[in-house]
């Protein structure tokens, strides 16, 4: 079915704030439009109103024709208790709901014109799902994924790595007519990453997607939607992400020379107004002291020059009055921060020989690997195939060499957790830090008055991100670990990671599936994890 979306007028927010607002985006067929925004500017509030399952502050959203079928997938692969593989590949492709529907309008069947009517349009609904041949389609793509466990087996005995390749089948599986996806890249392997932008660019209907994923915009968008936290403005580039970029840049910088222009130009103005006052202050002073009380013609001559002066400073303040007024651009926060650096560490920082690691029907290894002081290493490989996994083994204190200090960002978040608050939890790893020195650390990467005291489980994954991120400048470290550290962080803060890793100078071991955080950053040495084998290339 062909089927347009459009957005009128459209504002979205909570309580008293509102992120966004004056909204208008239409998707159509072939259209795929990237969302970019800070953490915070209102990127999945926007696809929760596209979806219909939130209503806008003001403005509308309209479907042509109404009954078109609008697939949102968030950003959590909400696993729910008890609720298997194939139930919830049902759940996420919208075939249980339009199954219930139907079900729900056949026991009224015969009772009445309307209800006949109903249940037609559930009929036609639950036909476009796709639920009349869903259980015959999910074990071929399963199996093309790599998925081997049972469909029965719970969404919650998933590893993280599991779990993505299901929302993945979910999502290939689907049949929607407008897809609405919240960062579908994340937890994804290589593989899974072709195979979602092979997914999105086949599409036949509209997509709205918000990404970090930079090589994944630029490969799929065709448009790009940026909501400008800063500006409080909301702008669509067409042409691509990377056409996104620099057209972004050149608005910016005409935005900020008219500023400038402008804070010149009334500079100027202002100073020569000043000048012709003080100008006529001193003349009529002066002709005063100078004149005699009779001279009649001096006086005149004074008392004409200073009205000529007030004249000149007149005019130059009603110029500065018809200055078109150009507001200042707002500087965008922007996460800076560094990775502070305890002592060297011993030669060898972490050594395994022969190691094997059985995790129930898993096994990783037999292992031997030397990782030297200062080594940069990057690690790769499908989900499930034990990269975090050899990563506790590197970590194992039986493993570690002497003077070896960890800092991690796990890719389960869980440095930090617990149902306590923040600044609670945050001061208990940095003990020599005041609560004051806490809060004010906290506030630089982005987590104010309103995340300090809410317990760290309540957190978004990115506001966990950051905080594990100043984790790392509060306290010195000579080994970094980062498992998908590009997860559920924004643009700007990825960027100021890549930054980070470049001025850092201890042991670096990095597991990551963004393309192009593995060509930006550094690397001496490139681990393969596969099948639970390790080799280096």
């Amino acid at each position: 079915m062909t089927a347009t979306l459009v957005a009128r007028d459209l504002a979205g927010g909570f309580g008293h704030r509102t992120l966004f607002e004056s909204l208008d985006l239409t998707v159509t067929t072939g259209d795929v439009i990237g969302v970019v925004g800070a953490n915070g500017a209102g990127k999945s509030t926007l696809l929760s109103l596209l979806a219909g399952a939130a209503t806008p502050l003001v403005g509308s959203v309209s479907l042509s024709p109404a009954d078109a079928f609008v697939g949102w997938l968030p950003q959590e692969h909400e696993r729910v208790d008890g609720e298997s593989v194939a139930d919830y590949i049902a759940r996420r492709t919208g075939c249980t709901e339009a199954t219930t529907e139907m079900e729900e309008t056949a026991g009224h069947l015969g009772t009445s014109r309307e209800a006949d009517d109903a249940y037609a349009v559930a009929l036609d609904r639950w036909l476009a799902s796709g639920a009349a041949d869903l259980e015959d389609r999910i074990p071929a793509v399963l199996a093309d994924l790599g998925f081997d466990l049972p469909q029965s087996t719970p969404m919650t005995a998933l590893s993280g790595g599991q779990a993505a390749r299901v929302g993945l089948a979910a999502l290939l599986l689907s049949r929607f007519d407008i897809v609405l996806l919240d960062e579908p890249t994340n937890d994804l392997d290589l593989d899974g990453l072709e195979r979602l932008e092979e997914f999105v660019r086949s599409l036949r209907g509209g997509v709205v997607l918000v990404s970090h994923d930079r090589e994944f915009l630029a490969r799929c968008v065709t448009t790009v939607l940026e909501l400008d936290l800063a500006q409080n403005s909301t702008r669509v580039y067409g042409g691509g992400y990377e056409s996104y970029l620099q057209e972004r840049a050149v608005l910016r910088a005409h935005a900020r020379e008219r500023y400038e222009e402008f804070a010149d130009k009334k500079a100027d103005l202002v100073s020569r107004a000043r000048t012709q006052r003080e100008w006529s202050s001193k003349g009529v002073r002066n002709a005063i002291k100078a004149a005699p009380d009779n001279d009649k013609l001096r006086r005149k001559a004074a008392q004409d020059s200073s009205e000529k002066q007030a004249q000149k400073v007149r005019q130059m303040e009603s110029r500065i009055a018809r200055l078109e007024e150009v507001a200042e651009p707002r500087k965008e926060w922007v996460l800076d921060f560094h990775i502070a650096q305890a002592p060297r560490s011993g030669t060898v920082v972490s050594t395994l020989n022969a190691t094997v690691v059985k995790q129930e029907t898993f096994t990783l290894g037999p292992v031997s690997l030397q990782i030297n002081a200062g080594e940069r290493v990057g690690i790769t490989g499908p989900n499930g195939a034990g990269k975090s996994t050899l990563l506790r083994a590197l970590l194992d204190e039986s493993a570690l060499g002497a003077g070896v200090v960890v800092g991690e960002i796990d890719q389960a978040r869980e440095v930090l957790a617990g149902d306590r608050a923040l600044a609670e939890v945050f001061a208990e790893q940095v003990p020599d830090s005041t609560e004051s020195e806490v809060r004010t650390l906290l506030a630089k990467f982005g987590l104010g008055a309103d995340h300090v005291n809410r317990s760290v489980d309540d957190l978004s994954p990115g506001e966990r991100t950051r905080a594990g991120l100043a984790l790392l400048q509060a306290r010195g470290i000579n080994l970094l670990v980062l498992d998908e550290p590009t997860n559920h962080l924004d643009l700007p803060a990825i960027e100021q990671l890549e930054k980070a890793l470049e001025t850092f100078d201890g042991t670096l071991l990095l597991v990551t599936h963004d393309r192009r955080m593995l060509e930006s950053v550094r690397l001496d040495r490139h681990l393969r994890v596969e099948a639970g084998q390790v080799t280096e290339r």
